[in-house]
């Protein structure tokens, strides 16, 4: 993800001082500071000035200039951290105005340059909040996450209203799985009166991933009043509002996105594959023609085609997951239709950014709606974001046309057992059972569907399978909460407790 970083013109309300309190901190020993100017009154030669001048075109978007002049106050007064903390800002700049055209690396080599000055004026002002946060937003830009998290939580004990460390924290917790601290997070950052739209939505997505739906779409209507034009909000609430089966306030929301997207190839296919969801295939059709999202062209070999460099397509089939995600996403920049590239660039991420995965799925599955291992990886990602109503909609679709597809019958085994529909989770498994009769684990979930169920006879009958076939090594936990059932089970039993089997039919 990538964040904003504060700009120039907000530097001073974030820093909470102005800039006549910058000309105390020059001072030394306690003075007030001199005026240095050189011998032509121009002020080249004092900081402050300097530092002002900086700033100015800084403000007029002059980034080139603006780091002149930043660079030539920390000439004259090395221990100048304001001005080492804008040249990295104005660096940042400069990097995304180089990512834009193009120039991945050269934008780069700024960034390592934004981060040198960052960490620079830290040492200089180890107890001033926002270089910590901006850093650490930084870092979080190139996928550092593990480096961004103590920088982050440095500048919440420096400042426990910082709400860029509070979103940014919120965000790395939240990718690494930890919904609940995520959620306390963005709630301290949304009980800010001034607090944006984009600190709830965050809270929705941390209320989602704790399974309080409820909440989430409470805090996405506020985002959209706060925001009405907000992409990211409206998308959402309609995407919860289709697994809520609300489809008819969704469509609503569909048709605001629409108005926009502005043509945007990832926000259309995002737009067209909630389209589908919420039982508007045409309108899906429509949304994806407009954009031009079409499938990728393919060579007489029934090969799909790729434009890249020998280089860069080697690299992409690297056994090195790292240096394969980082090749295949320079392709996909090449190749922005290739469902191909797009569904890889899922199960490169599956483990470690689910987030990501689940939106490289759905954009490969609404670019090639027919190809049944686009729709599995989608459903299959859905399912680990643990939004099963989805899954087992899309999963279902799959299994019509692809019916021995092992991936797609096991995650839709696991949605409908989250979804507490235990009958048809029960035939999934059995299914999983007929085609691998060695997972045992299987066996485990048939026990507990028939015992949610009240069909204790069959549940215990399971639950026997499940001890006998079970490696203490594998699946101890599901041994200790077996054993800890079966004699209430029994119990039950004996009572004549539970649903009554209907006798087989005579012949």
């Amino acid at each position: 993800m990538i964040h904003q970083l504060p700009k120039a013109m907000t530097f001073w309300s974030r820093l909470g001082t102005c800039v006549a309190v910058v000309f105390l901190l020059l001072a030394g020993n306690g003075t007030t500071c001199a005026q240095t100017d050189d011998a032509f009154g121009d002020g080249s030669s004092d900081p402050v000035k300097l530092f002002e001048r900086g700033q100015n075109a800084h403000a007029r978007g002059d980034l080139v200039k603006a780091i002149e002049f930043y660079d030539e106050a920390i000439k004259v007064r090395p221990e100048f951290a304001e001005a080492e903390f804008q040249r990295g800002n104005a660096l940042v700049g400069l990097a995304e105005a180089e990512r834009q055209k193009g120039n991945e690396q050269v934008g780069l080599q700024r960034l390592a340059e934004a981060e040198a000055g960052f960490r620079r004026t830290i040492e200089l002002r180890k107890n001033w909040a926002l270089p910590y946060s901006t850093l650490g937003a930084l870092l979080l830009r190139l996928n550092r996450d593990s480096d961004a998290e103590p920088l982050l939580r440095q500048a919440l004990k420096l400042d426990t209203h910082d709400n860029l460390a509070l979103r940014m924290l919120a965000d790395v917790r939240l990718r690494a799985g930890d919904a609940k601290e995520a959620l306390d997070l963005t709630r301290r950052a949304s009980s800010d009166t001034d607090a944006p739209a984009s600190i709830w939505i965050l809270r929705a997505r941390a209320e989602r991933a704790t399974g309080d739906n409820v909440a989430a779409l409470s805090s996405l209507d506020h985002a959209v009043q706060l925001d009405p034009a907000n992409l990211s909000a409206v998308m959402e609430r309609a995407e919860l509002r289709i697994a809520g089966g609300n489809n008819e306030a969704a469509l609503i929301d569909l048709k605001t996105a629409e108005t926009l997207i502005k043509g945007e190839k990832a926000n259309a296919s995002r737009l067209a594959a909630n389209y589908q969801l919420a039982g508007k295939p045409d309108e899906a059709k429509r949304v994806a023609a407009a954009a031009g999202l079409t499938p990728a062209p393919v060579a007489a070999d029934g090969v799909l085609k790729v434009v890249g460099t020998p280089e860069e397509i080697a690299a992409a089939n690297s056994d090195d997951p790292l240096v394969a995600q980082k090749a295949l996403e320079m392709l996909l920049g090449k190749n922005p239709d290739n469902g191909m590239l797009l569904a890889r660039l899922g199960a490169a991420y599956r483990a470690s950014d689910p987030n990501r995965s689940l939106d490289y799925y759905k954009r490969a599955a609404t670019l090639e709606p027919a190809n049944p291992d686009y729709a599995t990886g989608y459903g299959s990602a859905l399912v680990q974001a643990r939004r099963f109503t989805e899954a087992a909609i899309i999963l279902n679709r799959v299994i019509k046309v692809v019916p021995d597809n092992y991936t797609a019958h096991a995650n839709l085994a696991t949605a409908l057992y989250e979804l507490k529909r235990f009958a048809a989770a029960l035939s999934e498994y059995e299914w999983l059972l007929k085609t691998k009769p060695d997972l045992t684990v299987a066996y485990y979930f048939i026990a507990t569907a028939h015992d949610y169920l009240g069909e204790y006879d069959l549940a215990l009958a399971a639950y026997q399978s499940f001890l006998a076939r079970a490696d203490a090594s594998k699946n101890q936990l599901e041994i200790e909460k077996v054993k800890l059932r079966l004699p209430s089970l029994q119990r039950q039993i004996k009572l004549g407790q539970g649903v009554k089997q209907k006798p087989p039919a005579r012949p």
